[in-house]
């Protein structure tokens, strides 16, 4: 038993991930998954949302959107939609930081004015869908507190366990669990529980394609709200990678000449 438990001991130290805590093991697989991502300095692309109500009647949106990685803090990005009508001409500007409140503002055409969103508003429905402002920003490793929970599989793949707690004010959420796939390091699904704890959402990650032989991406996004019924899905297209945009393609004038 002695010889058994000094082996025991030699592997225990010798492993660096079996002598991590909970929370310190979650930590690892966040910087993990945010080293996986970075470099890829911008990114277009296109996208159709689709929006479900309880009787599941739908009615769909296109957008496009482009995104600037920022050093040593969040992403920038551009979303502009196209159709139908309603819509179109409308533009969602986004500044995410990492360890500050989000930057995020509106440009409504209808009213010809650009309306900046509250920092208190970002649990909100962004343009009517099932995704809140908060979700559409880039998920930086400093936005949270993070447990690994456990490993096991998510459909055909492989996935790590983990929930995260949000360190920024007036998130609409209290604690998120997210599915990581083991050998991506990209979600596969993430639970999302309101301020009274309750399961207020899911949304699935699939049909992930891999560009510039290295970035990852998610074909189809579809969130569902338990509590409403609703859903919304993204099916995202023509991804492009190194477009040479550049800070001034995100600044507040862009809002009102994106074409």
């Amino acid at each position: 038993m002695k010889w058994f438990t000094v082996i025991f001991m030699l592997l225990y130290l010798a492993n660096p991930v079996w002598a991590l805590t909970p929370e310190e093991r979650g930590l690892e697989l966040a910087k993990e998954m945010d080293r996986r991502d970075n470099g890829f300095g911008d990114f277009v692309a296109e996208m159709e949302m689709i929006l479900r109500n309880k009787q599941g009647e739908e009615s769909k949106r296109r957008i496009r959107s482009k995104t600037l990685e920022v050093l040593n803090d969040g992403d920038k990005s551009l979303v502009s939609f196209d159709d139908p009508a309603d819509v179109k001409g409308t533009v969602f500007l986004s500044y995410t930081h990492a360890t500050k409140a989000d930057e995020q503002w509106l440009f409504l055409p209808a009213l010809k004015r650009v309306k900046r969103i509250a920092s208190q508003n970002k649990s909100g429905p962004f343009m009517g869908s099932e995704f809140a402002y908060e979700d559409i920003t880039s998920q930086e490793v400093d936005k949270y507190t993070y447990k690994f929970l456990r490993e096991e599989a998510s459909d055909d793949r492989q996935a790590f366990v983990m929930e995260r707690y949000p360190a920024y004010e007036n998130s609409g959420y209290t604690r998120q669990v997210v599915w990581l796939d083991k050998e991506r390091y990209q979600p596969l699904k993430i639970e999302f529980y309101d301020r009274k704890g309750a399961l207020l959402k899911t949304t699935t990650f699939t049909a992930y394609q891999q560009y510039a032989n290295q970035y990852w991406r998610a074909g189809n996004m579809h969130v569902v709200n338990h509590l409403s019924g609703k859903s919304t899905q993204l099916i995202w297209s023509n991804y492009r990678f190194k477009t040479g945009l550049n800070p001034r393609d995100f600044d507040q004038n862009s809002l009102q000449r994106a074409e």
